[in-house]
């Protein structure tokens, strides 16, 4: 398989040119929060960043009204790009166009045959006459007896004694421009110098494709030394380069010209031969058998040295078997109107593989990474350039999230960072409040000031009763004061007195203690509920931890049992592909948790289903549908559970059924706590708002 689709070139350094923005320059530029905003949804929905990362790479994306295109859209354009060329053009013109010269050619000489018969005939000389007919007729019977077949005629006119100079000449342009193609199609694009193929050009290509044959088998001998576990063909390719760069260097030196691709090593310079090799290959299968006998017959008279024709065949095998997957066996179907000339048809086959080539490339891309592989330039010229950028950017996505610290790699994996974490949450929350005023949100501020343990940044006159959290400037510089006063001028020294005492102001403190139980029972997926309701909990938990820094919220995720889930792991949580809601054992360990804490406590449930799971003496989990008696008994003791040790449960349902929501009924009843009937849309808004009053409750605002 040709492991890097691109142009082979000598390394290069780069340069880059500034110039002032003057507003007629187009760029597309995005940051890393911009492309995990676009994923955002994604993450939170299935919980994968490499999955998202692979959707993103497969659907594109679009930033401020620039897109870029996914693999999906570029493939698509490959195909019609592909279909349109097959589509306008046959091959027949390879052969034709050739029969056409010939029969110029032939037409130019029979008319010079019939200028010296007809001459010859008013001069008046019988006998010159006479010798001119028959010489005329034994040139006509010739042309008259050529060989149908393209390769035939050649080889009897390369025989034949043109009368007319200017059908040889023609004859043997058209014999120098058809070798040339032919080699071109084996040889790479010939370099300038080489527009005139001479005996000497053939001799020498003669000369290269054997010292190319010869360095194959260096390299399948260094192969052979190689270590047996290296496994990597890259890093293989690299070394078995490394191995012979200095034969490679000199073989550059005797025959770059043949290359205007510059090829840098041995390696670069085999996938240009294999792919010029496997486009003759594609052209010969995709030709009717009528056509590639004219063709091959015509290869061969041509390149009629034998030594030639062997090192061709050899290079090919060598070839076919280092690259196997090169497409040596492609073949095309032309249905089009318009026939291509050789040389045409040539670049229409190196074009067409390349075009699978890529294809074939962005179809086996499973990550951003691999299109690090892809010739951005050579792709430009097959499909434009927004399919271009959008490849080049696409193939810099995981590493700009990377550099960003957004998601790092952890054992071939990659993973979100805390950071990223925080910025999902921060736009859940942003994306949840955009309907809302902004003063909505409170700062956790509160207007009373008294007796609490975080300082206040604020002083007063000590009073007796309050802390005697003295304020030390403060104090010695209202000593010094009073002391200036009281002894003309002098501040010292300095004695302290009650009246200069001075403290610090604390604030008033109220922390609280939040479970969210989030329902992870397959019918949140089912009814497009999971997404609403995990935004919600990136959202509580953003909304928390940057407003209420000191309040506690714990997670549990519930189906046919519950667990709890940490806030770093929130991203990846996913439903599970099991039935039941086992609110009981959510409710066991939301209490669990919350014994740990202090403060007022509440849980906040999530939920599109009624109870159907428990867990029984045994400690196994039961599933029933509909729910059972003993189902409901045991989730409705967790709550009398949680009302004696004065834990409240809010209750916002989605999709509820009559029999969900005379359950919930019995839920506040029995608590004290709130339900809420709403939607995946309005959820975010009920939650949040309702847990922002909650805290201003307990502030006394």
């Amino acid at each position: 398989m040709l492991r890097r689709w691109r142009r082979a070139r000598r390394p290069m350094s780069h340069r880059v040119a500034y110039s002032r923005w003057d507003g007629t320059q187009k760029g597309f530029d995005f940051s890393s929060i911009d492309l995990l905003e676009q994923m955002n949804d994604d993450l939170l929905y299935h919980g994968d960043v490499n999955a998202a990362l692979r959707r993103v790479l497969q659907q594109g994306f679009e930033v401020d009204g620039e897109r870029v295109q996914g693999l999906r859209e570029i493939l698509e354009q490959l195909r019609q790009k592909q279909q349109e060329r097959l589509e306008d053009h046959n091959l027949g013109g390879v052969y034709e166009d050739i029969a056409q010269e010939l029969r110029d050619v032939i037409d130019s000489e029979r008319e010079e045959l019939d200028r010296l018969a007809d001459e010859a005939a008013q001069s008046g000389d019988e006998r010159r006459a006479a010798i001119t007919n028959e010489t005329v007729m034994q040139r006509q019977l010739q042309l008259d007896m050529l060989p149908a077949d393209l390769a035939g005629q050649i080889k009897a006119l390369e025989n034949y004694q043109f009368n007319s100079k200017d059908a040889e000449q023609r004859f043997e342009e058209l014999l120098e421009q058809l070798r040339q193609q032919l080699m071109a199609n084996y040889v790479d694009q010939m370099a300038e110098g080489m527009n005139n193929l001479s005996e000497e050009d053939l001799a020498r290509a003669k000369d290269m494709m054997a010292e190319l044959n010869g360095l194959l088998d260096k390299r399948q001998a260094a192969d052979e030394q190689l270590p047996k576990d290296l496994e990597d063909p890259a890093q293989r390719n690299q070394m078995l380069d490394e191995k012979l760069q200095e034969d490679f260097d000199s073989f550059m030196e005797r025959f770059g010209d043949f290359f205007a691709e510059n090829p840098g090593t041995l390696s670069e310079l085999l996938e240009i031969m294999a792919r010029r090799m496997a486009a003759m290959s594609a052209m010969m299968a995709s030709m009717t058998p009528a056509q590639r006998a004219q063709l091959q017959g015509l290869a061969e008279q041509l390149l009629e040295d034998m030594d030639l024709n062997w090192q061709v065949n050899q290079l090919s095998q060598n070839l076919q078997a280092l690259f196997p997957n090169a497409g040596w066996d492609r073949s095309y179907d032309f249905s089009g109107a318009d026939p291509l000339d050789f040389a045409s048809a040539g670049e229409m086959l190196r074009e067409l593989g390349d075009l699978d080539q890529l294809d074939n490339l962005l179809r086996s891309a499973n990550n951003p990474g691999a299109l690090a592989e892809v010739d951005i330039e050579r792709a430009r010229e097959l499909l434009g350039d927004e399919a271009a950028q959008s490849l080049n950017k696409m193939s810099e996505i995981a590493k700009m999230l990377e550099e960003a610290g957004l998601i790092e790699n952890r054992e071939g994996r990659m993973e979100l960072t805390p950071r990223a974490i925080r910025r999902i949450g921060q736009h859940a929350l942003a994306d949840l409040f955009k309907k809302l005023q902004q003063d909505r949100v409170g700062q956790h501020a509160t207007a009373k000031t008294g007796t609490g343990h975080e300082r206040d940044h604020q002083t007063k006159p000590y009073e007796f009763g309050d802390p005697f959290n003295l304020d030390i400037g403060r104090t010695i510089r209202n000593a010094i004061q009073r002391n200036v006063q009281h002894n003309n001028g002098s501040g010292t020294p300095v004695r302290l007195s009650p009246i200069d005492f001075e403290v610090e102001r604390t604030e008033n403190i109220v922390c609280s203690a939040t479970v969210l139980m989030l329902d992870l029972s397959l019918s949140m997926p089912m009814r497009d509920n999971f997404l609403p309701a995990k935004k919600v909990a990136m959202a509580l938990h953003a909304l928390i931890s940057s407003q209420y820094p000191r309040d506690f919220l714990g997670i549990v995720g519930f189906s046919e049992v519950a667990r709890e889930v940490q806030p770093q792991q929130l991203p990846e949580v996913s439903w599970d592909f099991v039935y039941g809601t086992n609110m009981q054992h959510g409710f066991m360990l939301a209490r669990q948790m919350l014994a740990r804490q202090s403060g007022t406590k509440q849980i906040i449930m999530v939920t599109d289903g009624e109870p159907t799971a428990h867990i029984d003496d045994l400690g196994q989990p039961y599933f029933a549908y509909p729910p059972t008696r003993e189902t409901v008994h045991k989730t409705l003791d967790q709550v009398i559970r949680a009302t004696r040790e004065d834990i409240r449960i809010n209750t916002f349902m989605l999709d509820a059924t009559s029999y969900l929501t005379a359950f919930v009924e019995q839920i506040s009843k029995l608590n004290g706590g709130r339900a809420f009937f709403t939607t995946p849309e309005t959820l975010g808004d009920f939650v949040l708002v309702d847990f922002v009053e909650h805290k201003r409750k307990l502030l006394g605002g």
